[in-house]
C-alpha cells in the first residue's frame, strides 16, 4: 500500500464483505478493484491471510481455490446444510467417475484414449454429464486423422473440490471420497470399487496430469 493513511482495518472489512456476498470466487485482481487507492498484491495477500486466521475457529472458512478466494462452510457441516435443499443430488455412476478420473489424471485425453484405458465404449451421455456439471471441457483437437476432441478438467472442477491447481489432486483412490465430501452434488453410485480402471491406466505419452488449464 502506497498511502500511509490507508485504513488497514477498513480494507479488511471491505474485502471480507465482498467475499461473503460474492457468488463466485474472487481473484486478487478483482479484490484490488474495491479500492480507489493503490493496494499492493503482497499487502492484499497479508489481509487475506489475516482473515483466514480470524475465521479459523468458525463454521465458515476462507479458502483459496483455482479461481480466487471465497468463503465456504466447513465440510463437517455440509450434511446439515443439505437438509435445507429438498432436491436430491445427482448420483454419478462408476462409469462417470472413472471417466472423470482418467481425464483429471491423464489430461488432455480424447474419447478414444478413455475407451482404451477403460476397455469399453464411452457413452456420449457420460461426457455430457461431466460437461453439464462444468467439470470438463474441450481444450483442443489432436492432430491425427479425424482430429478428435481433447478433454481436460476446468477451473470449476478445481473450485468445487477446493483445489488451487491440478498438483493438489489427491491420490487417485481418494478422489471419490473428496468429491463426496466437498462436492455433495456428485455422489458416487453403485457398489463396485470406483475409479478402478483409471488406477491401472497407463500415462498418455506427452500428455500427463501436469498439463496446464486452459
Amino acid at each position: 500500500m502506497d498511502s500511509p493513511s490507508f485504513d488497514l482495518l477498513h480494507a479488511k472489512r471491505v474485502i471480507e464483505a465482498a467475499l461473503l456476498t460474492a457468488s463466485e470466487p474472487l481473484p486478487v485482481a478483482e479484490l484490488k478493484k474495491l479500492f480507489d487507492e493503490d493496494i499492493g498484491t503482497e499487502a492484499l495477500r497479508e489481509i487475506l491471510a489475516e482473515l483466514v486466521r480470524e475465521w479459523s475457529g468458525c463454521s465458515v472458512e476462507l479458502v483459496n481455490v483455482a479461481s480466487g478466494w471465497r468463503f465456504r462452510a466447513r465440510p463437517e457441516y455440509q450434511q446439515y446444510l443439505d437438509r435445507l435443499d429438498p432436491q436430491k443430488p445427482p448420483r454419478y455412476s462408476r462409469a462417470v467417475m472413472e471417466t472423470l478420473a482418467i481425464i483429471a489424471y491423464k489430461q488432455p485425453v480424447t474419447r478414444g484414449d478413455i475407451e482404451e484405458i477403460r476397455g469399453v465404449v464411452v457413452s456420449a451421455n457420460i461426457i455430457k454429464a461431466l460437461e453439464a456439471r462444468g467439470w470438463i471441457d474441450v481444450v483442443g483437437h489432436r492432430e491425427v486423422p479425424g482430429r478428435p476432441e481433447l478433454f481436460a478438467t476446468t477451473r470449476q472442477f478445481l473450485d468445487d473440490l477446493n483445489l488451487r491447481s491440478l498438483t493438489e489432486l489427491p491420490p487417485l483412490e481418494d478422489l471419490g471420497q473428496l468429491i463426496d465430501t466437498v462436492a455433495p452434488g456428485a455422489q458416487i453410485g453403485g457398489d463396485a470399487p470406483p475409479l478402478a480402471a483409471a488406477a491401472a491406466a497407463p500415462q498418455v505419452p506427452g500428455e500427463g496430469a501436469s498439463a496446464p488449464l486452459n
